[in-house]
């Protein structure tokens, strides 16, 4: 019997699959390698967490030097940390793919996927190799994607575990001891440079620098090297860059030839008179800060063309390294100091250059610290350099006269929200000058960001457009011009607003002109009345160099081809000069010896004969004297234009021949010659009205004037009220129309003449029928309630008048909040509330009730105090101080604001005798500066020359033609 082979036959036993750990040998010291990289992170990523929240909760800066190399240290730890992340995890989930314990498995996946998270949003964060994440929100996103994810890989790390070996506790909480006394230990060596944040200078230094107000945070002299690195700014600031290297303020310097002709001659003449061009460094703190604060500046020898400070104007470092705004006084003062930058920024070595660079891409906050202060976004920076008085040491007369100052007409005008006082106001407060100045522009700079007004990247235009023309033309920059001139466009507005019969301002008047126009007969005096208006600028016009910027307006009568009357024209036969006949905006200056202040020659300075500036939102009125010949033979064309051109021909003239002396030409010059003046004259503004003629046939028509009729009565009156008391009448006149016309401009505008003739009971029937509009849209309360306040002091009525002064520096109301208005700075105010506190307790001290007497001298003198906060050098506030201080036996006090009233102070008498020997000298400006001004349109000089200018004009065109 046979049976089965296979029967009872043992089956072979598998071989057993052979065990491979998840981490091998190899791999488990790559894995304490990233251990210990992980470690140091932790503690690293600990310490900048901590300073980040420290800076967040006390909303201060705490990176420094310190910091950055913890920073460095970071973005190393980081890049060194990719590649065995990356090997590590796609060889561990290789060899983990098949396991079992699927969960470890996901965790493990979940866990490697946010590792490269945190790699990815490092590197995006980082900045390199042209990358840079600046949108807003997507940056922010990549940020805390970035903080977050290694929280979550702690979790994962600690889930994954726990799926997986029995997790080794002891040793997870030593590591976590040792980095938490790591994070302990780098907080501890936190160090701040020892140049505090926005730190003031020590007075000792200050000897270094007078008569400027400038000074360095330590006292010494800033090497040049360190305030001349624009270059480094270009790397991530090209757009920025670009713009500054045509403003003027890189031009500040002996780099512009009409300053360095100036200064050049200042310096000479301070060394002879004193022995050294020490007198001359009140213009270095603002125009030549690099070879003024590396201490070049001082040496007679100093070679203004060729040393290498001389042509740094003031650079990127200069505007960005000032740490405080000392004061408001000008003059330079300010405090600057040598910055601190990151690592490696001033390095030779291209890798160690480029490490810089990704250190302040990655990490801007100390840059921005370092370079972007909270001031540098006020008008108070501003007024560092753009307000200035003139000190005994350069002009060895006064130890105080005012110069150029835009700051205090800014503030206080309606534009900055904070003057009262004002005639017009914008819908919202303007509330620094960069929002003029330093317009948003495109840019794809580093540091272009998403400006609330902005629709794309932007940053502040460094060009800093404004009117400086002159300049750009001698460098020879059309687009620079243009830029100037398109930022000047409808700032400015004039109007023929009317015409007076008789020739004389009290004649009939007919206005306002256009539609319609009063025929004009053959052999009868007019007077035409123009007017400027200012309309969209925050300060005087026109400001900066005043004695030398030219402003006029140029008029033309003409009846058919025949100009029959001419004002404001240019004489080519004189260098195109301005006729001096011509009314100017600008202001005569004069010094001790009634010389005019020609040259920009600010030691000389002494007082102005007249002052033609116009105030923001205010106008001027001009008058013109027209007889209408006898035997014209077509209607009457009136041309306006107010015209501008930097320099005027007399200055260029000197400009030219200083800067040949010393050994340069400048644009338009030929040596030894005459300047002839061709910088560009820009047009501001222009209005054109023409006249029928009786006895000539002929139809004229006028468009109607695009201003409201009430608007253009108003700025009428505003410019006859501002002239002072001599034309008061004819402002009623038009203050009046401007009430008919339903406008509460007309009775408050008629208080403001009224307080001025003294006209009491008038005011006050004024002030009545203002009050009707109080319900009005735009009814300025804060001046109604002002004029209430002056009205009421004038009548003795003291208590009523204080609570109307409070009302305008206290009140806040929504529509003030809306628009930005405060008015608790307007000193005019504060002044007159002071001077009534006064007053009130002068009554109280005679009523014998001396408790109260003393409480009123005491908040009397805390008003003007706070006057003295806003403008340390307000004569008003000086003298009332004086008084109250003797008032209350204060005797120590008084004294010091006698001395400071002194000071500040002009000197009538002195000014008495230059003003006098001016008038003989300059007959044109003698007649611009009398109280009423009316200018011929038909001297006879000045209608010869336009003959001889029109021949000119036409032999030209025939020429032309015989040509072609």
């Amino acid at each position: 019997m046979s049976t089965s082979s296979g029967a009872g036959t043992a089956k072979p036993t598998p071989k057993k699959k052979k065990y491979v750990r998840a981490v091998g040998p190899k791999l488990r010291k790559l894995l304490y390698f990233i251990f210990v990289l992980f470690a140091l992170l932790f503690a690293n990523s600990g310490y900048l967490g901590l300073i980040t929240f420290l800076e967040w909760f006390s909303q201060e800066t705490y990176q420094d030097y310190y910091y950055q190399y913890m920073f460095l240290a970071h973005l190393l730890l980081g890049v060194i940390l990719i590649l065995p992340v990356v090997i590590f995890g796609f060889v561990h989930m290789w060899n983990s793919k098949d396991r079992r314990n699927r969960r470890a498995v996901r965790i493990g996946y979940a866990l490697f996927a946010i590792s490269l998270l945190l790699l990815i949003t490092g590197i995006l964060l980082v900045r390199i190799a042209g990358f840079d994440l600046r949108q807003p929100f997507a940056r922010s996103t990549v940020y805390w994607l970035h903080v977050a994810s290694p929280l979550l890989l702690v979790w994962l790390y600690w889930l994954h575990r726990l799926a997986g070996p029995r997790i080794k506790w002891k040793i997870g909480m030593k590591f976590a001891g040792v980095a938490g006394a790591a994070i302990a230990l780098l907080v501890i060596m936190q160090t701040q440079d020892p140049r505090q944040w926005n730190s003031i200078g020590p007075e000792s230094g200050v000897q270094y620098f007078e008569p400027s107000l400038a000074r360095t945070s330590t006292g010494d002299f800033i090497p040049a090297d360190a305030l001349m690195n624009d270059e480094y700014c270009l790397k991530c600031h090209a757009d920025i860059h670009k713009d500054w290297s045509d403003s003027v303020h890189r031009f500040s310097s002996f780099n512009n030839p009409p300053y360095f002709a100036s200064v050049s001659d200042t310096r000479e003449k301070s060394l002879k008179r004193d022995g050294s061009v020490q007198a001359s460094r009140w213009c270095a703190g603002c125009h030549d800060p690099v070879p003024f604060f590396s201490g070049a500046f001082d040496d007679p020898n100093f070679d203004m063309l060729e040393h290498k400070t001389a042509k740094a104007g003031i650079t990127c470092t200069v505007c960005h390294a000032i740490t405080n705004v000392n004061s408001v006084r000008g003059n330079a003062d300010y405090t600057i100091e040598e910055p601190l930058h990151y690592p490696f920024a001033s390095s030779d070595n291209a890798m160690l250059q480029w490490v810089n660079n990704q250190l302040v891409k990655a990490k801007p906050t100390f840059h921005k610290k370092t370079f972007l202060k909270p001031f540098h976004k006020t008008a108070e920076f501003c007024s560092t350099c753009h307000k200035v008085h003139l000190p005994k040491a350069l002009t060895g007369y006064k130890e105080f006269l005012r110069g150029q100052n835009h700051y205090d007409p800014y503030l206080f005008s309606g534009v900055s929200g904070h003057g009262a006082r004002s005639f017009y106001y914008p819908p919202k407060a303007v509330d620094n000058c960069s929002k003029c100045h330093m317009p948003l522009v495109k840019s794809d700079d580093f540091g272009a960001q998403m400006f609330d007004d902005a629709t794309e990247l932007s940053v502040h235009d460094h060009l800093f457009p404004s009117a400086n023309t002159g300049l750009a033309w001698l460098r020879d920059r059309d687009e620079i011009i243009k830029a100037h001139q398109d930022f000047l466009k409808d700032t400015m507005r004039v109007d023929i607003f009317g015409i007076r019969e008789g020739g004389e301002i009290d004649g009939k008047l007919v206005a306002p002109l256009r539609p319609t126009v009063p025929e004009l007969v053959p052999g009868n005096k007019y007077l035409l009345e123009t007017v400027i208006r200012t309309l969209k600028l925050g300060h005087l016009f026109t400001q900066g160099t005043v004695d030398s910027n030219e402003v006029w307006l140029e008029v033309t009568v003409t009846s058919g081809d025949r100009v029959i009357g001419r004002s404001g024209a240019v004489n080519e036969q004189r260098g195109n000069e301005v006729d001096p006949w011509s009314h100017f905006v600008n202001v005569f200056m004069l010094d001790k010896d009634g010389n005019r202040i020609d040259r920009r020659n600010a030691e000389d300075i002494f007082t102005p004969l007249y002052n033609h500036q116009i105030p923001p939102g205010a106008g001027q009125t001009v008058h013109y004297g027209l007889t209408i010949p006898e035997d014209v033979d077509a209607p009457v064309t009136v041309e306006l234009k107010l015209q501008y051109r930097k320099f005027d021909q007399r200055y260029m003239d000197f400009v030219a021949k200083q800067n040949e002396k010393l050994g340069q030409i400048i644009r338009g010059h030929e040596a030894g010659q005459d300047y002839i003046n061709e910088l560009p004259i820009t047009t501001l503004a222009t209005d054109t009205v023409t006249f029928p003629v009786q006895g000539v046939a002929s139809s004229v028509s006028n468009a109607e004037r695009d201003i409201p009729v009430w608007q253009r009565w108003n700025d009428y009156g505003i410019g006859l009220l501002l002239k002072g008391k001599a034309e008061l009448r004819q402002a009623e006149e038009a203050f009046s129309a401007v009430e008919k016309l339903g406008r509460y401009d007309g009775p408050m505008n008629l208080t403001r003449v009224f307080n001025s003739e003294g006209r009491l009971d008038d005011a006050v029937a004024a002030l009545k029928r203002a009050n009707e509009f109080s319900d009005t849209d735009g009814f300025p309360r804060w001046t109604y309630a002002w004029l209430s306040g002056a009205v009421n002091a004038q009548q003795g009525r003291l208590e009523d008048a204080e609570k109307n002064l409070r009302s305008v520096l206290e009140d806040s109301t929504e529509e003030m909040q809306r628009r930005g208005f405060d008015f608790s700075l307007d000193i005019e105010v504060i002044n007159l509330l002071g001077r009534t506190l006064f007053d009130l307790g002068n009554v109280r001290d005679r009523q014998g009730r001396g408790d109260e007497s003393r409480k009123y001298f005491e908040e009397a003198i805390t008003r003007f105090q706070k006057t003295l906060e806003i403008d340390p050098e307000n004569v008003t506030a000086h003298h009332n101080l004086r008084e109250l201080y003797e008032k209350i036996g204060d005797r120590e006090s008084a004294a010091k604001h006698r001395d400071l009233h002194g000071i500040y102070k002009p000197d009538d008498n002195a000014q008495g005798r230059a003003v006098r020997l001016a008038r003989q000298k300059y007959p044109a400006a003698n007649h611009a500066a009398e109280a009423v001004v009316i200018y011929s349109l038909q001297r006879e000089e000045a209608l010869q020359e336009s003959d001889e200018a029109q021949t000119s004009e036409t032999e030209t065109k025939a020429e032309a033609t015989n040509v072609n």
